[in-house]
């Protein structure tokens, strides 16, 4: 210890108010930590903490999450930068500008240590520890979406934190102080943005399905334009009896329809289109669907709590399925269902524009692109009669089943078998983008003069224009006169895990 430093002075014996008591107790931490020779981490801990400088090693963490192509390690690499950058504008903000302590100095700090040390000693307050609020940030952050991940993350970010001790770059009171900020900003992105283990949907109303311990019985159809093979196989190593099937998307209905022959389980893997013509399959055979995602959104298997292979795998070999409702529209004679969403209006557009540019572009940037195309033209909104009023609308969006937003996340469906059609309107106007931006951010259950939403279960669209566009699940076709959608109540039998997603 030394005079030096102002905050390493033992306060005098006596009386000593608790300040004094902690600061007596972190100054002997500091010495036993910087007396502690440990020649296996002389050569790690400096190069790491050096490595989480600017964040960088986090960086390089969430990027390797990424790259595992799960959608749970995508959230969670998310999740974790989240954390931290609220963690780093917390600690550089009110932390060390409310707390003016200064550096403790490098005197007891063995020189092995001070040679990897930083070059130039900063002069910014040392209360908290920013390093050690971004380490634990970004690890509490991973934890809360991924327990796996976060068990991988955590030893490095305690190392991290720990080696601005063990270099004396800070006192174990800042190390600790930083590292609670840390993982207070995780749990508050987190009351932000909630975690989809705390929107888990209800396990009901269950159904009596096989339990398929190798997979036997189990036909799979994998879509493999939706770069569902390496998933399809991973299912069919989880499940050594199941029966795989690849094609091409101008195959995928024949397979179907061929799987549903000889399985007593139709499996589907591919994006929100190819499962709802699983959908239609199972519904007319009676078959249970187990649906594995394989596409960009993949809302249902996600609202159903299906991720990936494990999920799957998991709900198969415990025999585990609940009932879903199921959208229906009609029009005249031509008639469909729908798992996700039915819609009129701009969005059908959207959806149109954007599956003509996606094969050139890809997903993501062929719906911005279809976004900006559709609302700079100028169109005018729909006409149909709705609720007994014919008025102008830019979109009608029904959701099968209620779908909740909680913070700032986007909606999702707790529940699939509320018997509830979720109905957004957006009346029509001079300015399509402002009213659409404004009913997306106003919630699920707002009124006003632009839009409105309700829970219905069948709705009732009259004197549609020829030619307007419906769309249901991504996929889009042409409807006028009578519109009706409608619920098809637990009509269709799925498997889910029930427990320990």
């Amino acid at each position: 210890m030394t005079p030096h430093d102002p905050d390493l002075t033992v306060p005098k014996p006596g009386h000593r108010p608790l300040r004094d008591r902690a600061l007596t107790l972190g100054c002997r931490l500091f010495e036993a930590a910087a007396a502690r020779r440990r020649p296996g981490a002389d050569p790690v801990l400096p190069r790491l903490g050096r490595g989480a400088d600017h964040g960088a090693l986090w960086f390089a963490a969430a990027a390797a999450l990424a790259v595992s192509r799960t959608p749970r390690a995508r959230r969670a690499a998310a999740r974790g930068l989240a954390s931290l950058g609220v963690a780093s504008l917390t600690a550089g903000v009110l932390g060390r500008r409310s707390v003016r302590r200064p550096r403790p100095a490098a005197h007891a700090v063995p020189p092995v240590r001070l040679v990897r040390r930083l070059k130039r000693q900063p002069d910014t307050p040392s209360f908290p520890d920013g390093h050690a609020a971004s380490a634990a940030a970004f690890a509490t952050g991973v934890a809360l979406e991924s327990p796996g991940w976060g068990a991988v993350v955590a030893p490095v970010a305690a190392s991290a934190a720990l080696s601005r001790v063990y270099t004396g770059v800070r006192r174990p009171s800042e190390a600790l102080a930083g590292a609670a900020l840390g993982a207070g900003a995780a749990f508050a992105v987190r009351g932000l943005v909630p975690t989809r283990g705390q929107v888990t949907p209800p396990a009901r109303p269950q159904a009596d399905v096989p339990a398929l311990l190798r997979g036997e019985g189990l036909v799979l159809v994998a879509n493999s334009a939706s770069g569902t093979v390496d998933r399809a196989r991973a299912l069919r190593d989880a499940l050594p009896g199941a029966e795989v099937v690849e094609c091409t998307p101008g195959e995928v209905s024949a397979r179907l329809e061929e799987a549903a022959g000889r399985a007593r389980v139709l499996g589907v893997c591919g994006g929100d289109g190819t499962v709802n013509t699983a959908a239609r399959v199972a519904l007319r055979t009676g078959l249970p669907l187990a649906v594995l995602p394989g596409g960009t959104l993949n809302h249902f298997a996600y609202d159903m709590g299906v991720e990936d292979v494990r999920d799957l795998a998991r709900a198969l070999r415990q025999g585990d399925a609940v009932r879903v409702d199921v959208g229906r529209y009609s029009c005249g004679d031509r008639h469909g269902v729908f798992l996700n969403t039915c819609s009129v209006g701009v969005y059908p557009e959207l959806v149109r524009e954007r599956e003509r540019w996606s094969h050139r572009i890809g997903g993501w940037p062929a719906g911005v692109l279809a976004a900006l195309r559709v609302l700079r033209t100028g169109r005018h909104p729909l006409e149909a009669e709705f609720q007994g009023r014919t008025r102008p609308l830019w979109l009608l969006f029904a959701g099968n089943g209620t779908y909740h937003r909680v913070g700032l996340a986007s909606g999702r469906r707790r529940d699939l078998a509320d018997g509830q059609l979720d109905v957004r309107v957006v009346h029509g106007g001079r300015r399509p983008a402002v009213r659409l931006l404004a009913a997306a951010l106003a919630g699920p259950l707002t009124r006003s003069p632009a839009h409105a939403a309700v829970q219905v279960g069948r709705l009732r669209l009259d004197h549609v224009a020829p030619g307007t566009l419906l769309a249901y699940d991504g996929e889009v076709t042409e409807v006028e006169g009578r519109v009706t959608l409608e619920k098809l109540p637990e009509a269709l039998t799925v498997y889910r895990p029930i427990a320990g997603y």
